[in-house]
């Protein structure tokens, strides 16, 4: 995770199905899971309640926001090896990338057009984002997939949670449910670049005195689609439970993970896409040759202690207390490097000739601790529904940087060249109600959260010192109306208003001494209807995202010439989210999901590095679209159950298709700088069948891009002007064509 930390369609079954599993109960089931293998049939209750760690921070199903829940038989459909975010990336308004191309690695999600920094992600209710760039790096926590019994996904500024502030999304995601009864899981995959699987899981199911014990072990390799891209994922999860009794419960979750990944972050220039668009430049030594260790190399260990107890039939308590640890670096090969930047004086031989360059190998360190506590009191009785919860967190982080070799020497061993340390402080309390009057469902949220930030210096500017506190209120309000609310058919309306307001991340901070970035402020207004009936479900969701003092980057440089990011008074999102789906006989179902949008910066100055002059070039811009928001994204699915038998065998087959519009690379709408839209198929096959010894067999196959897309799905772009000509660099990170993963499952 480390570089991006300093520098800051066709679905398949599962998710397609999940991408429109918005699908509403026929009951109220408030504080309940909801079946959701297949949204054009009748959701079902079931017996579990939804965990107590997650029921505080998640939207119910009359809260009056646009959401998506997938339930663990959705999740574990796909799971094949990939990250997270490819599973995720069938749902509404999603848009996911992978540096490697193959879906393994470092990759990452958009929502509503919004980057990972902006979407708020919990394990558990636990907070998840990194505290200083606020994204969240799913290859620090390789086979999460495997763990997951659901997750939600509310899109926009949605119900307070904790950690990072929501400016596009909140993913909730609960991993802590343990087995039903003993039992032995075991899966392995294989396919296209090398890419492997291995996963092996257990529990012993309740035991006598109330205690559970779950593990898990998981190892995935990948040699990427981009060069020297491939990746070494380790990951284990112990789990345990103890129920003294009916009233008390205690879990514990340990889950260390660590990951090494071939650096493919820079993408691929423009230029090379036409002759070698699996390109990698970077580890690139002065003779041409390749450095066979430019990597990245990160283990980040979660622990997590639950407690629960149940006062009465209406009131829940919840505690928890986690720490994060993590500690890793990122080794690149730096040619022709200045002995200068490093506090080096050049070099004088005995004849008197002056070094001032030299190939070095470096080491850039991250070392954290990340720990604080979470707490809820939810109270449900009759028509009643409030919960009091927050949290509270702190996060300490050191950041070095060793240079480990020097082709001329002059350094000595281990040589450290700057050192910074930061502390983040994070507290926040919220109050929630839902109250039912007749047909009407009234919402309303108000959080207080203050955030204290310190950061000890810079890399490139270490004499900046910050010292910054922060106190917002995000209050919201909504009503949801039921339309009717029968076996047969459930209909609502519902519209919300939302406030959220959030810090800056650590890179805003870097400009000149005398000047700081102001936090962002998001008013959030959403508005739908929905309707479920037997055989079909339909939805629409109209919203409008209006940010204050946005910060995006602009191309300007700061005193010490790093870009830097730039608040912008006006922008805005608006956008209407459509879903449905209908099961036109036993054996077809049909799905599908689109998002048609506006994204807009009401006022612009673009700066380009002109090297003619000591001044930038300026370009004022007005009623651009925001980078990376595509004006129309859609999936659909043709489902196909082919085989039904009475002894417990399916044999099913998705058809699949994912569209993702035009889009831009910066905030100057320039065409010049744009990703082209692309659109991917895909098939899913999956048979299962019970048979001695096993309880289960399910063998799987995936065909990825059927059509073999040529497509991007990410990349960034700069421009400058040099001997009074005007140039503009993009590059793309473009994604594998045609590929095959293939996996069997056998439970005991």
């Amino acid at each position: 995770m480390l570089k991006k930390l300093f520098l800051l369609s066709a679905i398949s079954a599962a998710t397609a199905t999940l991408g429109h599993a918005q699908t509403k109960p026929a009951v109220d089931t408030t504080d309940e899971d909801v079946q959701t293998d297949t949204v054009a049939t009748q959701p079902k209750k079931v017996s579990e309640l939804q965990p107590v760690e997650v029921r505080s921070l998640r939207a119910t199903a009359n809260s009056p926001f646009a959401k998506t829940d997938l339930k663990r038989a959705d999740i574990a459909k796909m799971n094949l090896g990939q990250d997270l975010p490819m599973l995720l990336q069938y749902t509404p308004s999603a848009v996911v990338n992978t540096d490697a191309g193959a879906g393994v690695g470092y990759t990452g999600i958009h929502i509503r057009g919004t980057d990972p920094t902006r979407i708020n992600v919990t394990f558990n209710g636990m907070p998840v984002n990194d505290p200083e760039e606020q994204a969240t790096f799913f290859v620090d926590i390789p086979d999460i997939a495997s763990s997951t019994n659901s997750i939600q996904i509310q899109r926009g500024v949605g119900t307070s949670t904790n950690g990072a502030g929501a400016f596009g999304a909140t993913i909730s995601i609960s991993n802590l449910q343990q087995m039903d009864s003993a039992g032995v899981i075991y899966s392995t995959s294989v396919g296209s670049f090398n890419t492997f699987k291995n996963t092996l899981a257990a529990g012993t199911g309740l035991l006598k005195g109330g205690w559970q014990f779950d593990v898990r072990f998981s190892k995935i390799s990948s040699d990427g689609y981009i060069q020297r891209s491939a990746s070494d994922l380790k990951s284990m999860q112990f789990t345990a439970g103890w129920t003294p009794n009916e009233r008390t419960s205690f879990h514990f979750l340990f889950m260390p993970g660590t990951e090494k990944t071939g650096q493919a972050w820079n993408g691929v220039p423009q230029d090379s896409l036409g002759t070698n668009r699996r390109y990698n430049e970077l580890g690139m030594k002065s003779d041409g040759t390749f450095y066979n260790n430019q990597t990245d190399n990160y283990m980040q260990n979660y622990y997590q202690l639950f407690a629960d107890h149940k006062f009465s039939s209406a009131l829940i308590g919840h505690a928890g207390l986690f720490l994060t640890r993590g500690k890793g670096y990122y080794e690149e090969y730096k040619a022709m490097a200045s002995y200068a930047d490093y506090g080096i004086p050049d070099l004088v031989s005995l004849k008197g000739d002056t070094v001032t360059q030299t190939d070095l190998i470096r080491r850039l360190w991250l070392d954290n601790y990340y720990y604080g506590g979470v707490f809820s009191l939810q109270y449900a009785k009759e028509k009643t529904h409030v919960t009091l919860g927050g949290g509270w967190s702190q996060f300490a982080n050191l950041t070095y940087g060793n240079v480990t070799w020097a082709q001329y020497g002059g350094f000595t061993d281990n040589y450290k060249w700057y050192q910074n340390d930061a502390q983040k402080n994070d507290l926040n309390v919220f109050l929630k109600a839902e109250q039912n009057v007749g047909k009407a469902i009234l919402f309303a949220d108000v959080q207080y959260r203050n955030v204290a930030y310190f950061m000890n210096g810079f890399r490139h500017n270490p004499l900046i010192r910050r010292d910054v506190n922060y106190n917002f209120f995000n209050p919201k309000a909504g009503i949801t109306y039921l339309l009717s609310n029968t076996d047969a058919q459930r209909e609502r309306i519902y519209a919300s208003v939302a406030v959220g307001n959030r810090e800056p991340t650590r890179g805003a901070f870097e400009t000149d001494a005398l000047h700081l970035p102001k936090p962002e402020q998001l008013v959030d207004g959403e508005a739908g209807y929905e309707i479920t009936r037997k055989k079909w479900n339909a939805s629409v969701n109209g919203y409008y995202m209006y940010y204050h003092n946005q910060l995006v980057l602009t191309g300007q440089l700061n005193d010490v010439g790093a870009y830097t990011q730039t608040n912008v008074n006006a922008s805005y999102r608006a956008g209407i989210e459509l879903q449905a789906g209908i099961t036109v006989t036993k054996w077809l179902k049909l799905l599908g999901n689109a998002t048609l949008s506006r994204n807009k910066i009401d006022n612009f100055t673009e700066y380009i590095d002109n090297y003619d002059s000591t001044a930038q070039r300026t370009i004022n811009h007005g009623n651009k679209d925001i980078a990376f928001s595509p004006n129309f994204i859609s999936a659909a699915t043709a489902a196909f159950t082919l085989l039904n038998g009475k002894k417990g065998s399916t044999l099913g087959v998705d058809l699949t298709s994912k569209y993702v519009g035009k889009h831009y690379l910066d905030n100057t709408q320039n065409d010049g700088r744009a990703i082209k839209e692309y659109n991917y198929f895909n098939a899913l096959v999956r048979y299962s069948v019970k048979t001695r010894p096993f309880k289960e067999i399910i063998a799987t196959l995936a065909l990825n891009n059927i059509f073999g897309s040529m497509y991007a799905n990410n990349g960034y772009t700069f421009s400058y002007i040099s001997d009074s000509k005007f140039t503009t660099q993009n590059y793309y990170y473009p994604q594998a064509g045609f590929n095959v993963m293939g996996g069997i499952t056998f439970r005991w």
